[in-house]
């Protein structure tokens, strides 16, 4: 189905980056292999990809860096970070920075392609049902969903990527009840198994972005043992 997307891997670490180019080749991607930071950015700045592989530990600019700067020109450009950097902090600190997804080393190859799918999949979807309708507004709230900038009255902001697809699937379901598995398994095509947590730490965060009262919610509401309900 992804056959032919291009990538753009960025890790300095030879004989991890010679297996992962032969193996993505092999699924039917087209890889770029860049060998530090420096040479990330000129490849980003020279081609178009469909997804970025990125390490954080690199030479000359480190992948936090990285992704801030594409995040800048590129807001739906999905990143996958991939490091042996386990701590939360880290991980904290990439998703804010607008990474999609965490991998740390070791890692499956088969959920790292799993991972490359869904990623892929979510882009085009979230392409498709944007297009009919780039800006939402609901209250004194705004959102553009094709650049992520937003107003709550006369607050501006932007979202990362995926506070927008959580919040662009819960909107296209408006008054549905759309449980943690669903979300999981359509907003971050993974596995509903899988850091079910995630989903609500999402939500508490779109709540403190679009709420009054956060405690209150008034758009995006808790459905006991059931899930998240969207209102306007």
């Amino acid at each position: 189905m992804f056959e032919g997307s291009k990538i753009l891997l960025v890790e300095d670490e030879e004989t991890l980056a010679v297996g992962l180019e032969y193996n993505l080749t092999e699924e039917g991607f087209k890889i770029s292999w860049a060998r530090d930071g420096k040479q990330a950015l000129e490849f980003f700045n020279k081609e178009d990809y469909d997804l970025i592989i990125l390490d954080i530990m690199l030479p000359y600019v480190d992948g936090f860096e990285i992704a801030e700067i594409v995040r800048a020109t590129s807001p739906q450009m999905p990143i996958l970070i991939l490091t042996a950097r386990a701590g939360i902090k880290d991980k904290v600190k990439g998703l804010e920075l607008g990474a999609d997804d965490y991998m740390t080393k070791p890692f499956h190859l088969n959920e790292l392609i799993l991972r490359v799918r869904g990623m892929l999949k979510r882009k085009n979807w979230y392409k498709e049902v944007s297009a009919s309708q780039p800006v939402f507004r609901f209250g004194d709230n705004v959102i553009n969903f094709e650049n992520f900038n937003c107003s709550k009255g006369k607050d501006k902001f932007r979202l990362t990527q995926q506070e927008a697809v959580v919040l662009k699937y819960l909107v296209e379901n408006k008054g549905k009840i759309v449980s943690r598995k669903e979300l999981l398994e359509n907003a971050w095509h993974m596995n509903p198994d899988i850091e079910t947590r995630t989903v609500d730490n999402f939500i508490v965060r779109l709540r403190k972005y679009f709420e009054d009262d956060p405690s209150r919610p008034v758009y995006i509401k808790s459905v006991r043992s059931a899930g998240y309900m969207f209102e306007d």
